[in-house]
Parts: structure tokens; sequence; C-alpha cells
């Protein structure tokens, strides 16, 4: 599939509204209806960074900085090192850590080789990575401490031939202050402190790869060749799920990634912006809003290896962080912590996010206690993150936002793609120049995500998102679910998304998953898996959020089943694993 293809939209004439973009009473008056992009690779953005703020900080790492001239000289040193090992252009290289700034240093050296990066999720154990060795055929794999063992025992059980051959690894406390020397007013649980300072573990006697350390790699790394890569060469092969089969890779170029990179200027971004390097680095959304469109803009991060809400806090306070964005999930943790009156979150001027829904209530109590607006945003891995965005001074709540710059997106029949009215329920399709190539070695999968719409006469590609949704009258998106999460309960069908976002009003609800049950009658019903807030524990009951939720929604929707948890499982990046919860439903069914 040749990339303009894809990466071209339609041009709009001044004064005109393309068909599938926002109107112009809600398009932001700041901003322009496309952008215009840089035609170089994402090496040049780092370069150009370390030349205009070699100084300034690019990441901040729990007491420590690494400046945009050391992420460089770190990036091309990698890049020797990696090309001494015997990477060439397009080849492929995973990088497999927590959130560090190592994280970063590697990506760019990837890049600085013309090679591709393949971020892993730091969850998956070795059954799950030798997934990630075979598929993009590694030739190395660069990981932290303790990930290393993982990558050996899932490279040992791999046939020779199909192994990866060499492994970098880095210690977190490459990259922190002497322990002594952390900062007192971080409140760092003791077992992250413990977790961070673990030292790199020695090579296996007979290990099936061989093994560098960090320091030592890139202290004797040459200087790599001249770079080579252009805006339509591979940059990053991340992996989704997706409904069925093992995970598939998605081909995204420099020019899909720059134009997202590009695009945070939506949410006012700047070289003054310090933001808040939560979200996991593995995910698209970490990997653009943590290490892409920062060094692009010249802004600073402040990195969390892990979620913690009092430390997020306090980071918060610390570094005056201006820009968050976020998975809901974190939000409404946050807001749930005891101390949650004492937190100084006075410096946030944008919070924006995606991955799941936010519950308008929840929203409504940061607008009401904080004066800050959640700008919710809507994209997937194969739409380099945000697709869709809310304009931060005019958001709705409980909404996708509108189609952001150069995006053509409509609502369709997922039968006949026929397009459907205003408030109708289909799925959301998408064009625009941030849309990938397609799936890694699964053409038939590539073309089932592509289709012409009938009787669009531009023949532009829209990518099948698997999402239900409809849109108002004013060009917003409003999510219904995922196609396949529907719950049929006597010829009702009922979104599951939406009773969640209901359940979220009830004034002891921390968080909820809806699943379908079987019933012998309705043949599926509606369940709630509920985790409590910390003052409704032992307070409240099942039924009371049963009599409740019948209080609320109609009859056909309302859970009739309800399960208390502690926790609700969630992926690396946050978001809530329905469908692990309704496996175990069907298993006890």
């Amino acid at each position: 599939m040749s990339a303009a293809m894809l990466m071209n939209p339609s041009p709009t004439h001044a004064g005109a509204t393309a068909v599938g973009a926002a109107p112009d009473g809600v398009w932001p008056r700041r901003l322009p209806r496309e952008l215009a992009v840089p035609e170089t690779s994402l090496w040049f953005n780092l370069e150009v960074s370390a030349a205009r703020f070699p100084r300034k900080a690019a990441y901040q790492f729990l007491g420590r900085s690494v400046d945009f001239a050391s992420l460089k000289a770190q990036a091309e040193a990698v890049a020797g090192w990696l090309q001494s090992v015997g990477v060439g252009a397009g080849d492929r290289v995973a990088v497999y850590m927590q959130n560090c700034p190592q994280y970063a240093a590697a990506v760019y050296g990837i890049l600085r080789a013309d090679a591709v990066v393949v971020p892993v999720n730091p969850m998956n154990k070795a059954e799950e990575f030798k997934h990630y060795i075979t598929d993009p055929q590694l030739r190395v794999v660069i990981c932290t401490a303790e990930l290393a063992p993982v990558v050996e025992a899932a490279n040992a059980a791999l046939p020779e031939p199909d192994r990866a051959a060499h492994l970098l690894v880095t210690a977190y406390a490459d990259a922190l202050p002497p322990r002594a020397d952390l900062p007192r007013d971080l409140p760092l649980p003791p077992a992250m402190v413990e977790w961070l300072y673990a030292p790199a573990p020695d090579a296996p006697a007979s290990p099936s790869m061989r093994w560098h350390r960090w320091p030592d790699a890139l202290a004797a790394a040459p200087r790599p060749a001249p770079h080579r890569a252009g805006a339509d060469d591979l940059a990053i092969l991340p992996y989704t799920s997706g409904t069925t089969g093992l995970p598939k890779g998605c081909l995204l170029t420099h020019r899909n990634v720059m134009h997202n990179s590009v695009g945070t200027a939506w949410l006012h971004a700047s070289a003054e912006a310090v933001t808040l390097g939560v979200v996991p680095m593995f995910h698209i959304t970490g990997h653009l809003y943590a290490i892409h469109s920062p060094v692009y803009t010249g802004a600073t991060v402040v990195l969390m290896p892990r979620w913690d809400r009092e430390l997020a806090a306090a980071l918060i306070a610390r570094h005056r962080v201006t820009h968050w964005t976020c998975i809901p999930t974190m939000v409404i943790d946050l807001l749930g912590s005891p101390n949650v009156a004492r937190f100084d979150l006075s410096s946030l001027r944008f919070l924006s996010g995606g991955g799941a829904a936010m519950p308008q209530a929840v929203a409504e109590r940061l607008q009401r206690d904080f004066g800050l607006v959640f700008a919710e945003g809507y994209g997937l891995t194969e739409t380099t993150a945000p697709s869709h965005s809310n304009p931060p001074e005019r958001a709705k709540l409980q909404c996708l936002g509108i189609p952001i710059f150069g995006v053509d997106s409509r609502v369709v029949d997922p039968t006949t793609l026929e397009e459907l009215p205003h408030g109708e329920v289909g799925e959301i399709v998408t064009h625009g120049p941030m849309v990938f190539q397609g799936y890694w070695r699964h053409p038939e999968a590539t073309a089932r995500a592509f289709v012409t719409l009938p009787g669009d006469a531009s023949g532009k590609r829209f990518f099948r998102t698997g999402d239900l949704g409809r849109r108002d009258e004013e060009g917003y998106f409003f999510i219904t679910d995922r196609l396949k999460r529907m719950i049929n309960a006597s010829g009702f069908k009922v979104w599951p998304a939406e009773v969640e976002a209901m359940l979220y009003r009830h004034p002891a609800v921390q968080e909820a998953c809806v699943i379908a049950a079987r019933d012998a009658y309705r043949g599926e019903t509606v369940k709630a898996v509920v985790v409590l807030r910390h003052d409704a524990v032992g307070r409240t009951r099942e039924q009371d959020i049963v009599d409740w939720a019948r209080d609320q929604m109609a009859a056909y929707k309302a859970p009739r089943l309800v399960e208390f948890v502690d926790a609700l499982p969630k992926s690396g990046s946050g978001k809530v694993m329905w469908r692990l919860l309704q496996e175990r439903e069907n298993g006890a069914a």
C-alpha cells in the first residue's frame, strides 16, 4: 500500500467545510484546518530542539534532569551502538521498559540509526514476549533491569533462527540521582524505590543472546553513519490486540507521527509547557505525548515510572506542571485519595485524555472543585493516538470531540457502509494524515480495515475503527461502544459504556465495568462489577446499587446483578480490561 493513499486529505478551500469535518462555528478560530508538517524524519525534531534549547530539561526524573543536548548525545550513542551490532535501515528494535529518560534516548537512537521502534508493554510475560521477537523479526531488544530475565527466557524458548541477537540492559538508577539524594518532598513508596534502584542482573552462564550494559555500550559506541530516513519511511511498529488473534503491528511512518506531534498545538503546546508523563511510553498516547510531541515543541516532561496518585500530585506541585494527558481512570483515582483536599493542582492549565470515556460526574467535579476542563479526545494505535479531540475552549462532557487537523470522519452503517444522519448510531470511520499504512505482514487484515464509502466521489479510503458512535448536529462525536461489545436483553440493545457513565453518578461508586450475564429468560442481562469509594465500603450493599440504577435508567439498561471487587483489571495503559471480566463471567456461567 502506498503512503500517498492515506496521507494526503483533500484540501479544504478557505471558507468551506469538508464533508466529515467540524463545522466552521465549532472549529477553534485560533487554529488552521490543516497543518504545515515538516517533510523530515522525527530525528530532525531532536536535532532542532537540542540546538535551540541545549540546556533546557527535556525530562525531569525524580530529582534528576536530562537536558536536550544530553538526550541527543545519548540517542546518537545508541544509534552508533546499534549500527555496530549490525542493525541496518528498516530493521526492527524493541523497547521494553517502564517510563524513564532512557526510553526516549532508545527511541531516538533507533530512529537515528534509520531503524524501526517496536514498543512493547512491560507487563508482558516471557510467553507473550516471544510473539514480539518472532513477528517483527527483531535483531535487538533494549530493556530495563527487571525485564532482562523475561527477554532471555522468551528468546531461549525460541528456535535459534528466530532469536534476537543482542540485549541492551539499562537500570533506572542510570538516570536517577544517588539514592540518598532523592527529593525528600516526594512521597515515593518504599517498594518503588527498591524497584528503581535494583541493579541490572548478570547474564546467565549460557545466554541465548549477547548481553550489553547501557553505560558500557554507550561509552564505547562509534559515531553513527549519516542519517538517511525520510518522512515516508517506517518509524514505529506498535502492536494492537484488536478483537481476535495475536497482536498485530501497526505501520506508522515518520510522517504519520510527525503530523500528530505538530498537532498538539490543539492543546496550546509550546516550549513553555511542563507536562506530566505518566501514560506508559509503550502506549501510543504516551509515545506521542511523552516523547515525540515535547521533543518537537521543546517542552519539559516530568516522568513518572509508574502511576501513584500521591506521587502524581506531589510532582504536579513541585514542577508546576501545566499540561497533563492521561487516562480518565487516573483522574478518578486521584480524586479518590483521602488527601485530595490538600493537593495543589493550581499550575494545571490543560487536562486531556482518552482511552475510556470520562464519566460526566467526574468531569463536573473537576470543573467545580479545581476549575479544570477535561478535554476528552479519541484515537487508536492505528491513528497515531488522536483523530478527534474536544477544543479546550468549547469542550462537551462525555464526548470524543471533533475531527482534528485534516481529518474526515463519518458515522456509517456497519453493514452497508451508508453514511448515517446526525444522531444515529453507527461505526466511526476515519481518513486523515495520521492514519496508519496497514498491519505488518497481515495484508488480509489491512484490506478489511479500509473501505471506500458508497457514493463518496472523493475516493478516500477510510479506516474502520470498530467503534460505535454518533455525531451531533454540531459535528461532535460521541462513542456508544465497541462494535463487538453489546448486551442483548430480550431484544433490547444495551451499550455498556452508557450504563457505566450512569453508575459513576452514584456517590458510592469509585469505578464500574458493565458486562453481560446469562439469563434464562432474557438471554442476557446487565451485570455491573463495581469498586466502591473507600468511605462506602461496608456501608453500601449490592442491592443498594441495583435499586438506585432502577430509579436512574430504563429498566432494560439497569444492572440486575452487582458484584463488588477491590479493583478492576487494567492494561498497562490504564484501560479497564472488560474482556477479562466478561470471559470470567462466561466461564462461571
